[in-house]
């Protein structure tokens, strides 16, 4: 019988689990505390995973944010060996999802076009 999500991405979606709920509990950081992982890509060996994250403020400048994730890298990697049987942890790389701005931007883009037709044809019917 076939399984029905690939490993990597059950692995995965364990990960995103174990990473918030760290950065919620038990990182200190205070740069680190409106990040949220938002998704988690792993390589088919699970070798690397590339963790996206997001910050409640989507206008955040994320130098700051990036320093104190690769800082956190070794002891979140050390929790994540506690938390998953895994026989290596992967490598934790750590990128800015910019899916929100992009979302923002496409919505704000639609409002300005719909607002610039004129009425609805179908409505003056």
């Amino acid at each position: 019988m076939p399984r029905e999500f690939a490993r990597h991405l059950r692995v995965g979606a364990e990960l995103k689990r174990v990473l918030n709920e760290l950065l919620q509990d038990e990182v200190r950081d205070p740069r680190l505390r409106d990040v949220r992982v938002s998704e988690v890509d792993l390589s088919g060996d699970l070798g690397v995973a590339r963790i996206y994250y997001s910050t409640l403020d989507p206008d955040a400048d994320t130098a700051p944010i990036d320093t104190a994730l690769m800082k956190a890298a070794a002891f979140m990697r050390n929790r994540i060996a506690r938390e998953i049987q895994l026989r290596r942890v992967p490598e934790l790389r750590f990128a800015h999802d910019l899916r929100p701005q992009q979302g923002q931007r496409i919505s704000q883009l639609l409002d300005e076009s719909s607002a610039a037709e004129p009425g609805d044809p179908s409505a003056e019917d």
